[in-house]
């Protein structure tokens, strides 16, 4: 069988850190759509079709070595997911697999699905969890368990169920003149799945927990925690790595390539730190931090469950929770608040409207190149675009955009005493 991953679009609702598509953030030293590969290989598909919006995708996953068949498709215009997926359609050749870029957890259910479909040869197989935001999602309509369609967000109260399709799907090649009969629009997808469903039917999986899902910036620290839980590895320590007197490394923690840890630092796991990094004395990394290649923490540093992409540098201070693009530069002091006073969940503002995160621990997402002065404290669920430079001493409570210098004044008062 085959695969397509739909690596097109804009990527739109993951600003800050759509300078490059969402599926080239990096985990664990690899982009995301090289897990999602990883994935499909261990099921047994290694011919792969790849829908990209530009040939970045190509031109990243051409630095790695690849043991799949992987034909390249660039959708020159994001018209919609069913478009995405027509673009492939010259090259398959029965039925097929579709799935996002950012499934890094394929190798846990697709075995289920592609017996299922053996059984089942015909239907589309469609895969589902539960949500406690179905307007967010588009949601099955069912009676019992026969799926008579799908319902894209639908409106507060008018939810046909609780369960969001996953965008994970097994369809048979039939599926393109269905395609064609539907007006081509944004939820084209939807469109022809639902005409495909009332001529044959579908299968129905509903999955067990949360899947992978990237819909917004957020959403990276379930995919780092998925990818870290799963590749379960023991402690690696590079042998050109220098580890420093009285360091502290405890369990399930990667160490790179010439990476320096200065004297008594603390490494709790599980905790990535790529080649070329440097962990400054007195400072510590734990619980579910990703650092990739040239990373300069420095000392009398913390970074708590944060992901931070290549080239960035901090000084000291606390890094919580947080997502830093590539090439971010902080001063010394800063401060991400990363809790609400009142503990209630993070709300983020996404193309001018709030959206609840869903976490009560969420720091900053700062995009790529951002700059940030001495003691700058960004307050929880802000995001900041790339380019832009925060003057020191600055409180952030609001999103502030690409390419941007952001200060606080300061009045000086002079008198005599």
């Amino acid at each position: 069988m085959q695969a397509v991953i739909l690596a097109a679009g804009r990527s739109s609702r993951f600003w800050p850190l759509n300078q490059c598509h969402k599926s080239l953030i990096k985990v664990m030293g690899r982009p995301l759509i090289w897990h999602t590969i990883e994935g499909l290989r261990k099921t047994g598909i290694s011919e792969i079709i790849i829908i990209q919006g530009t040939k970045a995708v190509e031109e990243e996953l051409k630095k790695y070595k690849i043991k799949a068949k992987i034909k390249y498709v660039v959708q020159k215009e994001p018209k919609g997911t069913g478009d995405a997926i027509s673009q492939a359609r010259e090259f398959i050749k029965g039925p097929f697999v579709v799935v996002g870029p950012h499934k890094v957890d394929l190798e846990n259910y697709l075995p289920q699905l592609l017996e299922k479909f053996k059984k089942n040869k015909g239907k589309i197989i469609l895969t589902g969890v539960k949500t406690d935001r179905p307007w967010d999602f588009g949601i099955f309509k069912l009676k019992g368990d026969k799926v008579l369609g799908i319902v894209e967000k639908p409106k507060k109260g008018k939810e046909p169920s609780d369960i969001k399709t996953t965008e994970t799907y097994i369809f048979p090649q039939k599926f393109f003149d269905y395609y064609e009969k539907t007006t081509k629009k944004e939820e084209d997808l939807i469109d022809t799945i639902n005409l495909f469903v009332k001529d044959n039917g579908a299968e129905f999986v509903l999955l067990k927990g949360e899947t992978a899902s990237l819909k917004y910036p957020w959403d990276l620290f379930g995919i780092a925690k998925i990818l870290f839980d799963s590749k379960g590895f023991k402690n690696k320590i590079a042998s050109s790595a220098i580890i420093g007197k009285n360091v502290i490394i405890e369990k399930n923690v990667y160490i790179g390539e010439n990476t320096k840890i200065l004297e008594n630092t603390i490494i709790r796991g599980p905790s990535y730190i790529g080649n070329n990094c440097v962990i400054g004395n007195n400072s510590v990394v734990r619980g579910y931090t990703n650092l990739e290649d040239g990373i300069l923490l420095g000392a009398l540093a913390e970074i708590k469950n944060s992901i931070v992409q290549e080239g960035s540098h901090f000084h000291s201070g606390y890094i919580g929770d947080s997502i830093f693009g590539e090439n971010c530069r902080t001063g010394a002091g800063i401060i991400t608040g990363n809790r609400r006073i009142d503990r209630h969940n993070i709300k983020a503002k996404v193309k001018g409207k709030k959206i609840d995160t869903g976490l009560t621990f969420f720091g900053v997402v700062a995009g790529d190149n951002t700059r940030f002065g001495v003691r700058v404290s960004p307050m929880p669920g802000t995001l900041i675009g790339s380019n832009s430079i925060i003057g020191p001493g600055t409180l952030v409570f609001e999103n502030i955009g690409d390419n941007m210098v952001f200060y606080a004044r300061q009045e000086i008062v002079k008198k005599r005493a």
